[in-house]
């Protein structure tokens, strides 16, 4: 089990230290029962998303069925297959936050990002969600980029937040 991580290419985002850190989680939970979500988990901090050689390499070092592993990832919002940008925006789409204009804000980050939601920029800059409920409904409407909250939005507000990050 030493190296199970031997199907990346060298491109920047599995970079050797990356698949030496991963391999070692891995190991350390081979053994542990219930362990799928803790490892995922891991591996999605580390990679920024779980891609498919990486979800490969989880079920193998877990002795875990891949679709057991699929199913574990495409329950969970938290887990995503598909690149995500530095930021990423998540628009709350809730009662409260509807009632009180998530539409204008989500309207005022694809026109400013000239992206959609379930999408990133071609630089990888920004990602854009939208959500159910983040439970910050007070602060309707708000967002959250990365894990920082920004409420009581308008869009005037939602490009100066998005104008001090491009600059980033």
């Amino acid at each position: 089990m030493g190296d199970i991580i031997t199907s990346y290419e060298n491109n920047g985002v599995f970079d050797d230290q990356k698949r030496e850190h991963l391999s070692g989680i891995i190991k350390d939970y081979e053994k542990v029962p219930g362990s799928l979500l803790t490892v995922l988990s891991h591996a999605q901090r580390m990679f920024g998303y779980l891609p498919k050689e990486v979800l490969y390499d989880i079920s193998t070092g877990l002795k875990t069925p891949l679709s057991i592993v699929m199913g574990v990832v495409t329950f969970y919002s938290y887990f995503s297959t598909t690149p995500k940008g530095k930021y990423t925006i998540r628009v709350c789409n809730g009662t409260a936050c509807h009632v009180k204009g998530s539409r204008d804000i989500l309207q005022t980050i694809q026109n400013r990002l000239k992206i959609k939601g379930g999408e990133a920029t071609e630089d990888f800059k920004f990602s854009l969600e939208t959500v159910s409920c983040l439970g910050a409904c007070a602060l309707a409407p708000v967002m959250m980029i990365n894990d920082v909250y920004h409420g009581k939005l308008s869009s005037q507000k939602v490009n100066e937040i998005l104008c001090q990050l491009v600059e980033n």
